[in-house]
């Protein structure tokens, strides 16, 4: 058994505290207008600022690339303006909601009232995601504050998470923790989408379990990399019946340790965990796990589960035809 995360991104911009709240203000907006179409003058008017809102956000690109001091206060007094007017919005889509609940708004036609509600429960899930945002932005611009609790990178995709995995390529990833689990022939037998991202160290029991679960026995030897780590894995795992533990310890100063992972069977078994990574590169580029094009969490389980399905469908036509040819070259001519 070989085991490895990776992660894969949501189907997002990349997010800046500024974008965001645009974000904001046009879906708020945009469900605003709509009411009023359908419910007409009754009620509060609308009053639309996206173009003020576009501008701020053009001014604070502007000054984000400017240096010095002058720049700062610049993206400070351009924040400013922008959260002023995210306010006013959100503050309006507070109006038309109780209004729809309170039937100021409302339509003599039975469709169109539906579609009020309908328009009432969106305004009522996507303010308080701007104000979010709102608390955010104002915790980095004016506290410099990064490390805000529950922080929306996405008013879409709430759910998405910030993951660094240290590559150098891209530090930073906006998506979901997956763990990719094979066996012989390149076969997944177990895939899991993580609402939170666990450690490695966390999974590798679990995914011994999964292993014998699937496959009615523990497997022989078990490869990851020096994330799945941990001297109690390392037991745990033997006193399941695992004979091989081939995982390394990058940190330790033991000699014996060291001998231990020079030994022609561990060194075997990462060389063969390395195809793994390969697993995971294929199935990215082949069935497109590289980003979820789905939506919200039920969509992201559903994007992986087919990706690893397709490919294990691949990979099973292989095996059988490789068998097939096999039997044919053994099987002898009778004439």
């Amino acid at each position: 058994m070989r085991v490895d995360t990776t992660v894969v991104e949501s189907n997002i911009h990349y997010p800046t505290d500024s974008s965001l709240l645009g974000d904001g203000v046009r879906v708020l907006t945009r469900a605003m207008k709509r009411i009023a179409a359908i419910a007409g003058e009754a009620g509060a008017k609308l009053r639309d600022r996206s173009r003020s809102v576009k501008y701020r956000i053009l001014e604070i690109g502007r000054a984000a690339r400017s240096k010095g001091g002058a720049g700062k206060e610049k993206l400070q007094q351009g924040y400013r303006k922008l959260l002023a007017a995210t306010s006013r919005v959100v503050g309006q889509a507070k109006r038309f909601s109780r209004e729809i609940e309170t039937g100021v708004k409302t339509s003599g036609d039975v469709f169109q009232q539906a579609a009020l509600e309908g328009l009432r429960k969106e305004l009522e899930t996507m303010a308080p995601r701007v104000k979010q945002v709102m608390r955010q932005a104002r915790a980095r611009i004016f506290g410099g504050d990064t490390h805000v609790p529950e922080k929306l990178v996405s008013i879409f995709e709430p759910s998405t998470e910030v993951i660094r995995k240290g590559k150098a390529s891209k530090p930073t990833e906006f998506g979901k923790m997956v763990k990719i689990q094979e066996a012989e022939n390149q076969m997944i037998i177990s895939y899991e989408v993580y609402e939170k991202r666990p450690s490695d160290s966390d999974l590798l029991i679990p995914a011994i379990e999964s292993h014998e679960e699937q496959l009615g026995r523990v497997p022989h030897l078990v490869a990851g990399d020096a994330a799945f780590y941990s001297a109690s894995n390392e037991k745990a795992a033997h006193e399941k019946g695992v004979k091989r533990v081939c995982v390394p310890n990058r940190n330790t100063k033991s000699v014996e340790r060291k001998r231990e992972q020079k030994k022609p069977w561990f060194r075997a078994g990462q060389k063969w965990r390395t195809g793994c990574e390969g697993r995971i590169s294929v199935v990215k580029r082949r069935h497109g796990l590289n980003r979820c094009r789905d939506k919200g969490d039920r969509g992201m389980q559903r994007w992986v589960g087919l990706a690893v399905i397709g490919d294990n469908l691949i990979n099973i036509g292989r095996v059988l035809t490789r068998r097939e040819k096999e039997e044919k070259a053994t099987t002898p001519v009778v004439e």
